[in-house]
């Protein structure tokens, strides 16, 4: 066995835990980053709106992949996308 397999075998039962605390609390979680990003973004006098609202999205993609929500990146068809083979064309 190693090192990853170790590691996946160990931190499975974290992995369960914070998924079922994330589906407990996920709307809470989810509102505390709205407030969050509102406050910093009063306090930077909205200067940096924009990297605000991207990070909240991804924080908040993140909680509902912890909670093993369906999100908008997540597919039905689980084959991950593959490059074509061969060399890269030329231009």
């Amino acid at each position: 066995m190693g090192l990853l397999d170790n590691m996946k075998a160990k931190l499975g039962p974290a992995r369960d835990k914070v998924s079922d605390l994330a589906r407990q609390h996920g709307d809470k979680v989810q509102h505390s980053i709205d407030k969050a990003a509102k406050a910093v973004d009063d306090r930077t006098k909205h200067k940096y709106s924009d990297k605000i609202h991207a990070g909240t999205g991804k924080a908040k993609e993140a909680m509902d992949r912890l909670a093993h929500k369906e999100g908008p990146q997540t597919a039905t068809d689980p084959t991950p996308p593959t490059r074509p083979e061969g060399p890269p064309p030329t231009s």
